[in-house]
């Protein structure tokens, strides 16, 4: 469609112009802002769908000619100076692979890289105007802030889609509208166009169209509905139509993509002989209703998902892994999709896709890479349906992870929960509403027992990502006029999506502390840690020393030997200790740090050094039932790092009372030769055990994902020499291979340490 103009030149005008210098190079009238030097004669516009008026696919006029960005390179700070000439105040996001459609014409761009701080595009290194290796498959876009820089004139964004677009799709229950349960799941098909919400006719109605908005709505499938009834009831309503003639694939991810026609305003007869178009959406397991109308997550189909995500800060994104061979490994992002994303996403119980994320966006993964260049049509049930590449150790690495962002059903639940008193929206005491008996009303949340594990549900419910900390105490924070305590005893898991599904007193409330300064409260954040054990380390150093009495005075001042050492006959005789070194790694997306602040760090004058934690990591040698028959526990002596990826600086260190803690993309190594690391095995008895390590076992520190902390060995012991072998992460396997490795825990398939 041609673009709008958005000047009109008028005889006066061109000869105003004329006698005016300050006209010449744009038609902007004088009363804007300066134009730049280096944007005279270029022009910009948002494109492609579908898309808010903020944002979209950027498209650049050079030589009169519109183009396109290679997202090649591209980066925030390209997207906040391209906002800016935009007329936006800066930049949220950008998308890449064309999430906008792909454009026409040139790519005028091509590694476009900028600091942010430029005037204008053109002060931004790139390859040069139009010199590019790209295909408008790999079209830039940008998400700007929704706020406009004072005094800007829109002479210079034409936005390029004037015509009619479906931005929203909601379900609107035919009868009982304000009063069913969340989510919705059936009722009439409505889209927002300019002038209001309005229906849809449903000559031509198809499964593949009520396929695909219940994909837009968060739901996996849909099913028939009671035609009957709804013709019926149509005709005692009156409708507002406002959209005909949709014909979807049934793979698209919005309703926009799919052929559809709007009415235009003097059509008379609209929707003859039809009715509005209904769907009746199948809700995954997250949000099935139960009978007492409470969203829990049902109980789990016959076998184990091949497909989970990890990572994310919300419900329903993250990064993709799959289950081969038992083993869990991530997916290569070379292809990565819409069409294989919503595969995923159905594939979970969420609706299609909303983005296909490339890059490692949803943190990187550890371990093996089991596809690459997945080609889905969108149909398939399942990932492994599609055709892939199997990967090798040269083709992909783990900077490249695959990850998803689904769309989810709408429950309610972020209107249950709010913050007060905080600094800022992310943090405050937490505040929560229920009902009944009488009206709803809002209350405070009891401090007893509030930890990491309850804040990771708050902040979830809330939409604000993770638990930075778990607060007990809230009295610097105003209290305002709610001060009555309705909730107690809350105890989550961590997994669930709102506090009402965590286990709590009900309407018995029962709190030791019971003053608003004691209450529960949050901090959150959009990113947040996640260590991981090395466990081939583990295995590979693994070994048994006798060490002399003597020369564990320290040891056994930081209690890291078993309580029978207290009546040994000290300084003779020895302690038998099972040795191995520890490499952590955080492959989360926000450094990992103390919870303590330095200065309250304890220093241990026997070692010399300060405790940033007093318990880092435990070490358990289990029976195969579980029973623990010895342990020992390590001190975080100083959280550093020791190495990092190529492209990563180390920024923490111990020496000179430095700061503590783990970088994204670094490793914190305990080499097996310092004092306690190790495990006492003294009174340990021949047998077969369980080797398990705990990373960060308190929750004292947030992070993204606590089932990734554990590790896990197969261990023989004859008395005299030891067997480590099968080391991996707790969550590596499948539910099957795990209960496989703990059947077996002695099997001597093995070498011997």
């Amino acid at each position: 469609m041609r673009p709008v103009s958005v000047w009109q030149w008028s005889p006066w005008g061109l000869l105003l112009c004329l006698l005016c210098s300050s006209c010449l190079g744009s038609p902007s009238p004088s009363t804007g802002p300066e134009k730049k030097a280096g944007s005279q004669g270029l022009r910009f516009r948002l494109a492609g769908f579908p898309r808010k008026p903020y944002e979209g696919r950027v498209e650049i006029q050079r030589a009169g000619e519109w183009g396109t960005i290679c997202d090649d390179d591209f980066t925030l700070q390209a997207a906040h100076v391209l906002c800016r000439e935009l007329g936006f105040t800066e930049a949220t996001g950008w998308t890449h692979s064309a999430k906008y459609g792909p454009g026409t014409g040139r790519i005028w761009l091509d590694n476009l890289s900028c600091s942010g701080t430029e005037q204008s595009v053109t002060e931004c290194a790139s390859r040069g105007w139009g010199n590019s290796d790209c295909t408008h498959d790999e079209d830039a876009g940008v998400i700007c802030k929704d706020q406009r820089l004072p005094g800007f004139s829109d002479s210079n964004v034409i936005e390029v889609e004037h015509h009619l677009q479906v931005e929203e799709v909601r379900i609107r229950p035919a009868v009982g509208w304000g009063r069913r349960p969340l989510p919705v799941t059936e009722g009439l098909v409505e889209v927002r166009l300019p002038d209001g919400w309005s229906q849809v006719c449903d000559k031509g109605w198809s499964a593949h169209n009520s396929h695909v908005v219940c994909g837009m709505l968060g739901f996996p499938s849909e099913k028939r509905v009671n035609a009957a009834f709804y013709r019926l009831l149509a005709q005692r309503q009156q409708h507002s139509f406002g959209l005909h003639g949709v014909a979807c694939v049934g793979t698209e991810a919005h309703l926009s993509l799919c052929s559809l026609e709007f009415y235009r305003a003097n059509d008379t007869a609209r929707c003859p002989g039809g009715g509005p178009a209904v769907v009746s959406c199948v809700p995954g397991p997250l949000y099935a209703a139960s009978s007492g109308q409470k969203k829990q997550q049902q109980s789990k189909p016959q076998g184990e998902a091949c497909v989970r995500l990890k990572g994310g800060a919300h419900p329903g994104e993250g990064r993709v892994e799959v289950l081969k061979a038992s083993t869990w490994g991530t997916v290569c992002d070379r292809k990565w999709d819409l069409h294989a994303a919503s595969v995923v996403c159905r594939e979970l119980g969420f609706g299609s896709a909303r983005e296909a994320l490339s890059g490692a966006r949803m943190g990187q993964g550890m371990g093996a890479i089991h596809l690459s260049e997945v080609c889905c049509s969108g149909q398939e049930l399942s990932l492994w349906k599609c055709p892939h590449k199997n990967i090798t150790a040269e083709d992909c690495s783990h900077s490249q992870d695959a990850g998803v962002r689904c769309n989810l059903p709408y429950t309610g639940a972020e209107t249950r929960i709010r913050l007060s008193g905080g600094r800022s929206q992310h943090e405050g005491r937490v505040e929560v509403q229920i009902g009944g008996p009488g009206p709803l009303r809002w209350g405070l949340i009891c401090g007893d027992d509030w930890g990491t594990l309850e804040a990771m549900v708050a902040c979830r419910q809330l939409g604000l990502g993770y638990a930075n900390h778990g607060l007990q105490e809230t009295w610097y924070w105003d209290s305002g006029n709610i001060t009555e305590v309705v909730m107690s005893g809350v105890r989550c898991t961590g997994t669930e999506l709102s506090l009402d599904q965590c286990a709590h007193h009900g309407t018995h409330i029962t709190c030791k502390r019971t003053e608003t300064r004691f209450t529960a409260g949050v901090i959150c954040s959009e990113t947040a840690s996640d260590l991981l054990l090395h466990s081939a380390l583990v295995q590979e150093t693994a070994y048994i020393e006798d060490r002399p009495l003597h020369m564990l005075y320290c040891a056994a001042e930081e209690n890291c030997l078993a309580s029978s050492a207290r009546s040994a006959n000290w300084p003779y005789g020895h302690r038998r200790l099972l040795r191995f070194s520890s490499q952590i790694h955080n492959l989360g997306r926000a450094d990992f740090r103390p919870k303590a602040g330095r200065h309250s760090w304890v220093w241990h004058e026997c070692h010399g050094h300060y405790h940033s934690m007093d318990i880092f990591t435990h070490y358990d040698i289990l029976t195969p039932n579980g029973t623990k028959v010895a342990e020992g526990h390590k001190a975080s002596f100083c959280l550093e790092d020791t190495e990092c990826q190529e492209d990563v600086s180390k920024r923490y260190e111990c020496a000179n009372f430095g700061e503590q803690g783990i970088t994204v993309g670094c490793w914190d190594l305990y080499r097996h030769d310092i004092d306690c690391q190790w495990i006492d095995i003294t009174d340990v008895k021949p047998g077969n055990y369980i080797l398990q390590v705990v990373i960060n076992p308190n929750f004292e520190v947030a992070e993204s994902d606590f089932t990734n902390n554990a590790m896990k060995c197969n261990c023989k012991y004859d008395g005299h020499r030891i067997w480590v072998h099968n080391c991996h992460i707790g969550d590596a396997f499948s539910e099957e291979a795990n209960r496989r490795f703990e059947r077996y825990p002695g099997q001597t398939s093995n070498q011997i340490i």
